[in-house]
C-alpha cells in the first residue's frame, strides 16, 4: 500500500496558506494542519510571545521538530509557516513527502493582509511591507526552488476558484 502524499502551502505571511489550506482540505476530504497554530498552541503562547521569549532561533527549532511531525502523517494538508521552506532542514524534512504549492501575491496585498494579524518582523525596525519585499528579495530563489507549482493569490479569485485550480494543480480530488 502507497502513502498519500501530503500538500505543503508555503509563502510568505499573508499568502492565504490557512484560509486556502482549510478549504483545500475540506475540499480534497483531508485533515488540514496549520504549522503556526500548532506550535503556539503546544507552546502555550501567541506567535509574538513565543518569539519574544525563545528568539526567532527557538521558535525555528520548534518549527523543525513539528515539521519533522507533519512529514510523517500521511495524506494532510499542511499550512506552512512563513518562513520555514527558508531553512534547508525542514525541507529536507519534507522532501519526498508530498506536493509543496508555493502561494504568492503582491507584496503590497501581503503587506495589507498580514497588518490585520500583525505578524512579528524578521527585519526589526521596518514596516510590515518593507519586511516582506526584504525577506522576499533575499530568499525568492530558496522559496520558488522549494516549490512543484507557484499560484498566484492575488488575482482576484473567490477562495473556492483558488481551491479548485490548486487541487487541479496537485492531482485534483481524490
Amino acid at each position: 500500500m502507497s502513502r498519500i502524499p501530503n500538500i505543503y502551502l508555503c509563502g510568505l505571511i499573508g499568502t492565504g496558506k490557512t484560509t486556502i489550506g482549510r478549504a483545500l482540505a475540506e475540499y480534497l476530504g483531508r485533515p488540514f494542519h496549520d504549522l503556526d497554530e500548532v506550535i503556539t498552541a503546544e507552546a502555550g503562547a501567541d506567535l509574538h510571545a513565543l518569539v519574544a521569549a525563545e528568539t526567532w532561533l527557538g521558535f525555528r527549532a520548534r518549527e523543525y521538530e513539528t515539521v519533522k511531525r507533519f512529514a510523517a502523517m500521511p495524506g494532510v494538508v499542511i499550512g506552512l509557516g512563513g518562513g520555514t521552506v527558508r531553512y534547508a532542514w525542514n525541507r529536507d524534512a519534507i522532501k519526498g513527502t508530498g506536493t509543496i504549492v508555493l502561494l504568492t501575491a503582491d507584496i503590497d496585498v501581503l503587506a495589507e493582509r498580514a497588518s490585520i494579524a500583525e505578524r512579528p518582523r524578521v527585519n526589526q525596525d521596518t514596516s510590515q511591507a518593507d519586511d516582506l519585499k526584504r525577506i522576499w528579495e533575499e530568499n525568492k530563489d530558496t522559496y520558488l526552488a522549494a516549490a512543484d507549482h507557484v499560484y498566484s493569490t492575488d488575482a482576484g479569485k473567490t477562495v473556492t476558484q483558488e481551491v479548485e485550480e490548486i487541487a487541479q494543480l496537485v492531482g485534483g480530488p481524490e
